[in-house]
C-alpha cells in the first residue's frame, strides 16, 4: 500500500526501488509510523486525572496517591508480568520514560515574582561569539582574570558546570571552588533527557549546593551553555520549567539575603 502511494506521488516506474522512492517522497516507514501512533496513544493517559482507573492499574509511583488495587501491575508476580502483554503494560513502560517538565502555575512564574523584574541588577550574562583567534584569546584571558579574582576572596565561589550526552546517557558534572580549594564535585548520569535539560540540571545542582555554604556573596558559573542558563529567567512557557522554578527559588533566597549578593554566568568556548 505504501509503495503504491509513494510511486503514485512521484510518478515513478513500478520497478523503482521502494526504499529509494520512500526516501524521496519523505514518507516515514509504516512500522515506525505505527510505533509513533502507539506511543502517542499510550502517552495520552498522562492527561487523565490521577484518580482515573488506569492509574490504579499501573505500577505504584510515589507521585500518585492511591491504594494498591488487586489487579494493578505491581500486584502481579514476575512470571505473570513476563507473560502478560497489553496496553496497560506498554503504557506503564512508557510512563517510565516521561518526566514532568512544564510548571507554568508555579508562583516563581507569576507576574509579580519574575526574577528579571524584581532583581534585574543581581545577575548578568557574558556570552562569547568567536570572530577571530584574537577574540578567543581575549575572552580566555578575561575568564582567567575573573577566576583568579574570585579565588582570592573567600566570600566568592567559582562553579564550573558542563553536561553532555553519549549513547543516550547524559552526564552532568560540576566543580565548586572557594579560594583555591575544590569544595564539591558532583557527577550525575541520566537517561532519556536532552542536552539542554542536562545542562540546566547541572546548574540547578551547583546553585543548590552553593547556597548551603555560609557567607557566600557572589557566584560565578562558567558553562558552555549560556542559552540554558538564560532559560532560568525566561518568562514564557517552555520545557524544563520544573528545573527553572527550583533555581529561581534558590536565587531569590540568595538575593534577598543581602543586596550585594549576585550571580554571573560566563560562556566557556567548547
Amino acid at each position: 500500500m505504501q509503495q503504491r502511494a509513494a510511486i503514485w506521488i512521484l510518478g515513478a516506474f513500478w520497478t523503482s526501488l521502494f526504499f529509494e522512492v520512500e526516501a524521496i517522497t519523505g514518507l516515514i516507514p509504516i512500522n515506525l509510523h505505527l510505533c509513533k501512533l502507539s506511543g502517542q496513544a499510550q502517552l495520552r493517559a498522562h492527561s487523565l486525572p490521577h484518580n482515573h482507573i488506569l492509574y490504579v492499574l499501573l505500577e505504584s509511583k510515589p507521585s500518585y496517591d492511591h491504594t494498591s488495587h488487586p489487579l494493578s501491575l505491581d500486584s502481579l508476580t514476575h512470571c505473570q508480568r513476563e507473560n502478560i502483554k497489553g496496553t496497560i503494560v506498554n503504557m506503564d513502560n512508557r510512563f517510565n520514560e516521561v518526566f514532568p517538565s512544564f510548571n507554568p502555575l508555579n508562583i516563581e512564574f507569576s507576574s509579580s515574582s519574575h526574577l528579571i523584574d524584581v532583581f534585574p541588577s543581581y545577575f548578568s550574562f557574558h556570552s562569547f561569539i568567536k570572530h577571530s583567534d584574537n577574540n578567543l584569546e581575549d575572552h580566555s584571558n578575561q575568564l582567567n582574570n575573573i577566576a583568579i579574582m574570585f579565588l582570592l576572596n573567600h566570600l566568592h565561589t567559582l562553579i564550573i558546570s558542563d553536561a553532555g550526552i553519549k549513547n543516550n546517557i547524559a552526564t552532568s558534572i560540576t566543580h565548586i571552588y572557594i579560594r583555591d580549594r575544590p569544595i564539591i564535585k558532583t557527577i550525575h548520569h541520566m537517561a532519556n533527557i536532552t542536552s539542554t535539560e542536562a545542562k540546566l540540571f547541572a546548574i540547578r545542582c551547583s546553585i543548590n549546593q552553593t547556597i548551603n555554604l555560609l557567607g557566600i556573596s557572589k557566584i560565578i558559573i562558567i558553562t558552555d551553555s549560556i542559552h540554558a542558563a538564560k532559560k532560568i529567567f525566561d518568562l514564557v512557557i517552555y520545557l524544563f520549567q520544573i528545573h527553572s522554578a527550583v533555581i529561581s527559588k534558590k536565587l531569590r533566597k540568595i538575593f534577598l539575603a543581602n543586596n550585594d549578593n549576585s550571580i554571573a554566568f560566563w560562556k566557556c568556548p567548547s
